[in-house]
């Protein structure tokens, strides 16, 4: 075994006994150098387990393809680990800690025979910021780790940090033999561990990502008392300089991605504003001496789906791709370069398929469906700071002061195109009751409302309605909260077509959002919140269907008491343990309803 360049005697004894355990042919210390990358990519490619693409056309990208069955994540084999099943409560999958240790060693003993273990020392958030937290993965993938080292901050200097802070996350990981039938990704937030066996994709691997940033990070956040959230990070600069910083969180297929890194529509290009990105996934608030609200983006990457990213759905991610990228189960194109549906530019005549067979256009399998070039989770990891909107306070140990919070789902009716809640309290009703109507892709009634509070229903580490909980207690650690919003780009007319055109036109809600934070607009008082007078909203250069923006803005009373009563049963699901104050928020909004004239 070789010797680990650290005096971290936790550390030392911890690789020790996991490679005991694996028994790894040898082990290889990340030091987060180019040299040793280089190293890690020519291994891989000689190994199949990436292609190297175009380099002239794709300078430092590669492919990689997963397993067939092990293209997402497997949230039914997705446990946390606690001694007491409440802990866990009715959002998680739940497992006796010594039960998911017991199953988990089977299948790791001796998993990485003839392999090696790859030691990745990283930190999640700038190294040596009070916000940041020490995490070391053990891996037999090269994939993950050059996954890693473009999400997050690897290698000595966090070695370096260790020695003086040796309280560390333990990640363990072994592709062992990508069986789904032993595939496991445990929790541990009791111990500060995870282990994720069986699985090569990166929502199961990279566990500097969900695993540890959402789900152990909620955890100890809820103890540390502060917030590790699902939620984009977004700097809005105006023409004199000001930068005002917004969290939002949205379930998947809502845009948060698209989102964080808008380029401004035409009609508000007059007013110079510039969009700065500072995260899209992830997002850690602490309250500051000041009492108000500062957040890091912990990661240093993009983790994202690639089918319908194009120029216009997200120009800036386009530019961001174009180097030093990791592709997953996308079509390899003749020219070895990469494509997938939604791509920009023509359809290509034939190319590989994300399993690695022939592919041509329109080409139908034995059930006659449709074979797609890329899987519909198809990935790319790619550095933040390839991003033209890259924000240039990436690196600040401090964070960044967050103005408002954001909520948002996929509802056709319903939900307003934007409303403010009364006070926090409320807005945290708003963001624990948000949800999206499942669409024809999904398995569930078409129409039927998916409730994920907070986009975290899959991340929270913990008993949702102790979450809830913690969310109403930090609300009274601020002198100056953020005010809270609730938003939907996605409703619709009789027709079932879009009232609002959404991408880089959002950031007219936006807009309207900042100046209420700012004082700067009246609202219209409604029994769901505040909202928007139409002449606040600058619609120039765009110009809707006649009527849309009233409808947009319209609070329909029998549609949100049918609401009330989806609310009443998703909230009996935490039956005792839900906040009263949540229950007093519902009682609230019946009553103002029940009184409400159209």
């Amino acid at each position: 075994m070789e010797k680990f360049p650290t005096t971290n005697k936790k550390l030392i004894e911890w690789v020790n006994k996991m490679a005991k355990l694996c028994s790894p042919e040898r082990i290889v210390w990340i030091d987060g150098s180019g040299g040793q990358k280089l190293s890690l990519e020519r291994e891989s490619v000689d190994s199949g387990e990436l292609i190297r693409l175009n380099q002239e056309k794709l300078p430092g990208c590669f492919l990689h393809r997963t397993a067939h069955d092990d293209v997402s994540r497997t949230e039914h084999l997705t446990f946390i680990c606690t001694k007491k099943k409440g802990d866990a409560g009715p959002n998680n999958n739940w497992m006796r800690p010594f039960t998911a240790y017991k199953k988990a060693r089977e299948i790791f003993r001796g998993s990485m025979k003839g392999r090696t273990m790859y030691v990745i020392p990283f930190s999640m958030g700038p190294v040596g910021s009070p916000f940041s937290k020490i995490g070391v993965e053990l891996t037999d993938s090269r994939y993950v780790v050059l996954n890693m080292l473009i999400m997050t901050r690897c290698g000595q200097a966090v070695l370096r940090q260790m020695e003086r802070d040796d309280d560390f996350t333990r990640c363990l990981h072994s592709k062992a033999q990508l069986d789904i039938n032993k595939r496991l990704i445990l929790h541990f937030p009791e111990d500060n561990t995870i282990w994720s066996v069986g699985s090569g994709y990166g929502g199961n691997v990279l566990l500097g990502k969900k695993c540890l940033s959402l789900r152990i990070a909620s955890f100890v956040a809820r103890k540390e008392k502060w917030l590790a959230e699902h939620m984009l990070i977004m700097g809005i600069e105006e023409p004199n300089g000001h930068v005002e910083y917004i969290a939002a969180a949205f379930p998947s297929a809502c845009g948060k991605t698209n989102l964080a890194m808008l380029v401004p529509p035409e009609g508000l290009k007059k007013k110079g504003y510039r969009i700065w990105t500072v995260g899209d996934d992830i997002s850690w608030m602490r309250v500051d001496s000041d009492g108000s609200l500062w957040a890091i983006n912990p990661e240093t990457g993009f983790f994202g789906v690639a089918p319908g990213t194009n120029s216009k759905t997200n120009p800036n991610m386009v530019e961001t791709i174009k180097k030093d990228t990791i592709y997953t189960n996308v079509l390899l194109k003749p020219d070895n370069t990469v494509w997938w549906e939604g791509a920009d530019g023509e359809v290509p005549a034939q190319g590989i398929d994300w399993k690695g067979n022939p592919w041509k256009p329109h080409a139908r399998d034995a059930e006659d469906m449709v074979i797609k070039g890329a899987h519909a989770n198809a990935r790319f990891t790619a550095p933040i700071m390839n991003c033209p909107s890259a924000s240039f306070r990436l690196e600040q140990h401090h964070g960044v002061p967050i103005s408002a919070i954001v909520f948002g789902g996929r509802r056709q009716h319903v939900a307003p195109l934007v409303y403010e809640s009364f006070n926090w309290q409320h807005g945290v009703f708003a963001g624990a009751t948000m949800g999206s109507e499942l669409t024809a892709a999904q398995v569930g009634k078409l129409g039927q409302v998916r409730r994920d509070p907070m986009a975290m229903l899959p991340f929270c580490g913990y008993n949702m309605a102790d979450y809830f909980r913690h969310w109403l207690a930090m609300g009274r650690l601020m002198a100056k909260p953020p005010k809270i919003f609730h938003v939907n780009w996605f409703m619709a007319d009789d027709q079932g077509k879009f009232l609002w055109p959404g991408f880089c036109e959002n950031l007219r809600i936006l807009e309207w959002i900042l100046d209420r934070c700012n004082n700067k607009v009246n609202a219209m008082q409604t029994p769901i919140g505040y909202l928007p007078y139409p002449f606040d909203i600058d619609m120039t250069g765009l110009n809707l269907s006649a009527g849309a923006l009233e409808k947009l803005l319209k609070v329909d009373k029998e549609e949100w008491l049918a609401e009330l009563k989806g609310i009443n049963k998703f909230f009996g699901g935490f039956r005792k343990d839900l906040p009263k104050e949540l229950w007093d928020e519902y009682n609230a909004l019946l009553g103002r309803l029940k009184k409400y004239v159209q």
